[in-house]
């Protein structure tokens, strides 16, 4: 299914529930637009305000705590899940661990964003990205080439 995303500043950020949504872009730019996310403001579309979760982390804690952490988010049901650099000083097998449980954060029906250390490797587990620009504009970015069937010769 396409993923529709609206990063309009008249409508504000509207993320797909169910979906994962990687951020692009600069670190820096990535961050900002983490920390610039008005939690407290946060609405289904024409409804009441829903519930928001962030979940960051350390170096220092192990890929079962940082597991551990999305599963607490996701025990209180919210509605959106910002995910903040979560796999940073981890090793590869813990890093696949941390994204694959991003799928099931996701099957619970949030719509999560994530911004990561390793914003490529987040794609393997992604539905859509947004790509964060230096000037604060979010455009989505197209996962995967479409490929023409009548290339496609068996």
């Amino acid at each position: 299914m396409p993923m529709s995303v609206t990063a309009e500043p008249s409508q504000g950020l509207r993320l797909p529930s169910g979906h994962v949504t990687v951020l692009l872009g600069q670190a820096a730019v990535r961050h900002a637009v983490i920390d610039a996310l008005d939690t407290a403001t946060a609405r289904r579309p024409g409804g009441p305000a829903c519930g928001v979760v962030t979940v960051t982390s350390n170096p220092a804690r192990t890929a079962d705590e940082r597991v551990a952490a999305l599963r607490q988010a996701a025990a209180h049901r919210p509605a959106i899940v910002l995910v903040a650099r979560l796999t940073d000083g981890l090793d590869p097998v813990g890093r696949r661990t941390v994204l694959a449980e991003l799928r099931t954060l996701a099957a619970t029906g949030a719509a999560v964003l994530v911004d990561d250390v390793d914003p490529v490797a987040a794609l393997a587990v992604a539905d859509g990205a947004l790509r964060a620009g230096a000037d604060g504009s979010l455009q989505p970015e197209g996962l995967g080439a479409a490929v023409d069937a009548a290339v496609i010769k068996r």
